[in-house]
């Protein structure tokens, strides 16, 4: 995932604007192939593996047979998109501007690839072997980002660089991966095991299809009203700043755990003063990164992004970045659902979010161009809070600080979104300047009586 932001100056470096933005659909593209071959057993895996590991045989045969299965339906999903790609693209995609031949088929290839790494890597956590998942990761994007900069260099201006060098790295990765779990767990297929885990994975799947639409379907639908270098630079806009969604997602995750073991413990299940201080810490740290990335990020596009098209991302970063601060209210909301194991409406409401956003893409896009993508951004995200929260609410029990989690980040988003369009292009650095002083005041003022109880000097609390 990484690999997006580092690779993001030799991406301008070596393509144009609307190379780039053909880039991100071809990516687009092989991630949904991802999601369809994996078939969710990333995390059927792990559900199976604890279920299981009382009994070695049958689980060596249940991981191996999974391995087989995606293999299987990654052949024929190949085959089938071989016939069909090139129909499938001229119906979808603008006339000449995306081609299944030869580069979606390249991509059909790293999503398969890209499968099989990433259900090693379920595994490799599940079995609790963290030194083996770092060097095999770590291995990974060192091949991603030196065959991908590699290509870049021999082949400046056009998508074989980048598509082909990824495709030659997640290759080696996935035969590393393959040699290893049948060395591990030999070679079986057992039907009658594996479809025990059907129920959960056709569930699972059809959600993460849900995502993908709702976070990727933005592309294909600029594509069809605006030129490909507007793709380009809005994709760009949305890689600078996942950033954000490294850190959150991260200091999420280090928490999430003792979260849902001490809900397990509860008999009426709700929130609790221990839980919500973990997001409105959260939301602080979504604050101070939302502020500090609308001041550097133009920057660095301006540094690094010098062909023409690029600039344009800049006056988007602002209006992007506003959504990150609701992420925590967002995890906060969708936390209760994995607690009580909530998950079975989970379809029908992201069928419903996905609805909501596509209908205002349409809407807005042919009245504001990229700038409708991002309002109707704005409104899924508002209408996902808000269905996630009326959906668990009769089984979980919610008490928060609406200040620190609601009011604080709907502050700052307002303020940006009065002073972006009135003074962000004439005077950047004094607005994005005071978007980190209004942002460190209102901490300030948030969590003055947790900060005069601490002695900074010796590192605890003032007794």
């Amino acid at each position: 995932m990484a690999s997006a932001i580092v690779l993001l100056p030799f991406y301008g470096e070596f393509l144009s604007a609307d190379l780039f933005g053909a880039l991100s659909i071809y990516f687009g593209f092989s991630l949904l192939v991802q999601i369809i071959v994996t078939y969710s057993f990333d995390a059927s895996l792990y559900l199976n593996f604890h279920e299981l590991k009382g009994d070695p045989d049958k689980l060596a045969k249940f991981v191996s047979s999974a391995f087989v299965f995606v293999l299987i339906l990654s052949t024929v999903a190949g085959v089938s998109l071989a016939f069909l790609g090139d129909w499938i693209f001229t119906r979808v995609f603008p006339a000449d501007k995306i081609l299944f031949f030869p580069f979606g088929v390249l991509s059909v290839a790293t999503g398969i690839f890209q499968a099989l790494f990433k259900i090693n890597n379920s595994l490799l956590q599940t079995q609790s072997k963290p030194t083996a998942f770092l060097w095999s990761n770590l291995l990974s994007f060192s091949l991603i980002a030196g065959s991908t900069v590699i290509g870049l260099i021999v082949f400046p201006e056009s998508l074989w660089g980048p598509i082909g060098g990824r495709l030659l790295a997640v290759l080696i990765s996935a035969a590393w991966v393959l040699g290893s779990i049948f060395r591990q767990f030999g070679i079986h297929f057992n039907w009658q095991l594996l479809k025990t885990t059907f129920s959960f994975n056709n569930s699972s799947v059809i959600y993460q299809v849900q995502q993908w639409f709702i976070s990727y379907y933005d592309r294909i639908l600029l594509l069809t009203f605006l030129p490909l270098a507007t793709v380009g630079y809005y994709d760009l806009a949305l890689k600078c700043l996942m950033a954000i969604e490294f850190v959150l997602t991260g200091l999420n995750s280090s928490f999430y755990p003792k979260i849902l073991g001490a809900i397990a413990l509860q008999k009426n299940k709700m929130s609790t003063i221990e839980i919500n201080r973990y997001y409105h810490g959260l939301t602080g740290v979504a604050i101070i990164l939302v502020g500090g990335s609308i001041f550097v990020f133009p920057w660095l596009i301006q540094t690094f992004f010098t062909k023409p098209g690029y600039a344009q991302a800049i006056p988007l970063i602002p209006f992007v970045a506003v959504i990150y601060l609701f992420r925590p209210l967002r995890l906060f909301m969708a936390m209760p659902y994995a607690a009580v194991k909530y998950s079975k409406p989970l379809p029908v409401f992201y069928l419903i979010i996905l609805v909501v956003k596509i209908a205002f893409m349409y809407l807005l896009i042919k009245q504001w161009g990229v700038y409708g993508v991002v309002v109707s951004g704005w409104i899924s995200y508002t209408t996902e809070i808000l269905i996630l929260y009326f959906g668990i609410k009769d089984k979980f029990a919610f008490k928060l600080n609406a200040f620190k989690l609601i009011l604080a980040p709907m502050s700052m988003a307002l303020l940006i979104g009065v002073l972006e369009p009135l003074f962000g292009a004439s005077h950047p650095y004094i607005v994005h300047g005071f978007y980190i002083l209004f942002g460190g005041v209102l901490l300030l003022w948030a969590y003055w009586k947790e900060i005069t109880v601490i002695d900074f000097f010796n590192k605890r609390l003032i007794k």
